[in-house]
């Protein structure tokens, strides 16, 4: 009985403090003109990566395809965490209502599952296309591409619905200040005041199944990649077969490096500002840097952009 009017008198919290990246007065304004110029580039460039692949029809093609589902999803990545952040560095805290919080987790939660099983999805691209090419227009056709995006973005829902709902509906009684720039699984949990093990538990095994899981298959398809290069007999083929594959290893490499150490671990991380600065790294500069390391230094995309500066 006692129990239960303790619960009952438990004040739920209605809004989170997100404390934001910096604290520090003298380096905000700078770094808001910094990450503003960032968004706004990312947006830019993955509108125009976009606009490329609809527009010309030889780049119709299932690597350009799944390109373009990442760059559709590098600019919903930045548009879900990058406002928060910004209003962080213009006010110094942010305010954000419980309801909103939750609604940004999940679509944080969304976008990096999708991530996670699209690069696993241009990784089989890649593989099809090296070592089984006389069977790439089959496998690779166009019903099979749109099966595997659409996978990807299901994937990542189905998983944010679990992640999202079991850290929902633990109970927030104060504090409320999340050390954060937006809301993210590990500060959230710190702040229950319920017990967590099983949403911790939840939380765990789904990133096992889909950050290990896409890892270990984009592994895979590079390791079977790696040795149908070393069987080619020209030095020629070796280096453009490498150079299809090695963009994707950079931005495979960033990715998983980082969230595999923030969100495949058994417990909560509590040195919370090394989880903000690694958060920078694939919620800012990767969107931002992908464009350039997948498209805007291929040969194709390059005289497609020629050719569209020239006809304006």
């Amino acid at each position: 009985m006692e129990r239960s009017l303790e619960l009952a008198n438990m004040t739920r919290v209605q809004q989170f403090i997100l404390l934001g990246l910096s604290t520090r007065l003298d380096i905000r304004d700078a770094l808001f003109a910094v990450f503003l110029t960032l968004y706004l580039l990312t947006l830019v460039e993955n509108t125009l990566i976009i606009y490329l692949i609809c527009s010309h029809k030889e780049l119709h093609k299932p690597m350009y395809f799944f390109l373009g589902n990442l760059s559709c999803l590098e600019m919903c990545y930045v548009s879900v965490t990058m406002p928060t952040l910004l209003m962080g560095l213009w006010n110094g805290l942010y305010h954000i209502p419980f309801i909103a919080c939750m609604t940004q987790l999940f679509f944080f939660i969304v976008l990096v599952g999708t991530e996670c099983i699209l690069l696993a999805s241009m990784a089989y691209d890649r593989y099809v296309a090296i070592c089984r090419p006389l069977h790439y227009p089959v496998l690779m056709r166009p019903q099979v591409c749109l099966g595997l995006a659409m996978t990807s973005w299901l994937g990542g829902l189905l998983v944010s619905m679990i992640k999202t709902t079991c850290i929902a509906t633990l109970s927030y009684c104060g504090p409320n200040v999340l050390n954060h720039f937006f809301c993210d699984v590990s500060p959230l949990l710190n702040l229950s005041c319920t017990h967590v093990a099983l949403t911790e538990l939840v939380d765990f095994i789904s990133a096992i199944v889909i950050l290990w899981g896409c890892f270990l298959t984009t592994m895979a398809s590079y390791v079977a990649i790696g040795r149908a290069v070393l069987r080619m007999p020209s030095t020629t083929a070796r280096y453009k077969a490498f150079s299809t594959c090695a963009s994707h290893l950079v931005v495979v490499g960033i990715f998983y490096s980082v969230t595999i150490f923030i969100y495949a671990r058994p417990k909560r991380i509590e040195a919370m500002d090394l989880n903000k600065v690694l958060s920078v790294i694939y919620t800012v500069v990767t969107p931002m840097c992908n464009p350039v390391i997948y498209c805007l230094r291929n040969k194709e995309v390059q005289v497609a952009l020629h050719r569209t500066m020239h006809w304006s």
